[in-house]
């Protein structure tokens, strides 16, 4: 006679987050300024603005997009002002810096829309392993906004987890 199988993790009540789930979609894209600069070290207006009114915003369209220079230079803020004008109306996301910058901004306006009231006093286990990439400061994030209200918060799988904070009785 066969013994029956307990699944110990579903009884355990833990409720596991998995930030991979709360990527937002979309194209990322990293518009660079470099190749607009003369001899790679300086910005010249008249040449940049020819660049804007030229370049085909629509390629833009629904995208997330960093601005930014890979070249140590230093750009006028005017420039990157410029540019988010000219990627409003098309770009579904626009922030200055690289792509890891992006990537942060849009994990936190995922956890800053996460609805929280489902894990009140609840044992979450916030997953740790992914197939895409996740920030760590989308871990630091959302552990932030979740030990307030949560009863324990783990960090792993709910087979192997790391115990990070337990509310006191």
């Amino acid at each position: 006679m066969e013994e029956e199988i307990i699944n110990r993790v579903k009884q355990s009540g833990l409720i596991q987050l998995d930030l991979e789930e709360m990527r937002i979609p979309g194209e990322r894209i990293f518009l660079d300024i470099k190749p607009q600069l003369f001899m790679e070290l300086v910005l010249k207006e008249k040449d940049f603005r020819n660049f804007i009114s030229e370049l085909d915003w629509a390629n833009y369209q629904d995208k997330h997009v960093a601005v930014g220079c890979s070249n140590d230079a230093i750009i006028p803020t005017w420039a990157f002002m410029l540019l988010s004008i000219q990627l409003s109306p098309y770009a579904k996301t626009i922030v200055f810096g690289t792509l890891d910058d992006l990537e942060k901004t849009l994990f936190k306006q995922s956890i800053d829309e996460l609805d929280i009231q489902e894990l009140v006093g609840a044992r979450v286990v916030i997953k740790g392993c992914s197939k895409e990439s996740v920030p760590t400061d989308a871990y630091v994030q959302v552990a932030q906004k979740l030990q307030p209200i949560v009863k324990s918060l783990f960090f792993g799988e709910p087979c192997s987890t790391v115990p990070l904070f337990k509310r006191k009785s």
